[in-house]
């Protein structure tokens, strides 16, 4: 992928406004929680933005009307996560390994009800791989979702965050 250096808060923005009218539509309002400070990534702006409304997508459509999507990053060594979490019907424990799979639906009767082709969330694995990054899942079923897409810090934040860490302690 191109790489630039991007404001995390940024790709999530990118993101949210793109998923906004049909969150909106389906009464499920997605709370956003941007991380503290300059958090950078050099990162394909297109496929990352792309990889996170994947993520915001599925969780709108596997989430009751009235739920929220709750949408945060924060900092984790070298790396930021970027996290989704919904409140919907959860992802049964035997379909967790398989999730991320081309074309694989965890309920192929709901499938015919959400759309789409099951390629989303390799997308998303896909375009982690390709920025040296990971993407998991955390799930129970009735209590919803958790997907992190984790990436590596640029090399501009680490020292900015440094930076500010010593003067702070000193």
């Amino acid at each position: 992928p191109e790489r630039e250096l991007i404001a995390v808060d940024m790709l999530m923005a990118d993101a949210s406004e793109r998923m906004a009218s049909t969150a909106e539509a389906a009464g499920i309002p997605i709370e956003m929680t941007e991380p503290a400070g300059d958090i950078l990534v050099a990162c394909d702006r297109r496929q990352v933005t792309s990889a996170l409304f994947n993520l915001l997508d599925n969780t709108v459509k596997y989430s009751e009307e009235g739920g929220k999507v709750e949408f945060s990053a924060q900092v984790e060594g070298f790396s930021v996560a970027i996290s989704v979490r919904d409140h919907g019907i959860g992802i049964p424990h035997r379909d967790l390994e398989r999730i991320f799979e081309r074309f694989y639906r965890v309920d192929r009767t709901r499938s015919r009800a959400t759309g789409g082709t099951g390629l989303g969330l390799a997308i998303v694995r896909h375009v982690a791989q390709a920025h040296q990054g990971e993407v998991s899942v955390e799930s129970e079923e009735g209590n919803g979702s958790t997907f992190t897409l984790k990436l590596p810090l640029a090399a501009a934040s680490r020292t900015v965050r440094r930076t500010r860490r010593s003067t702070s302690d000193g």
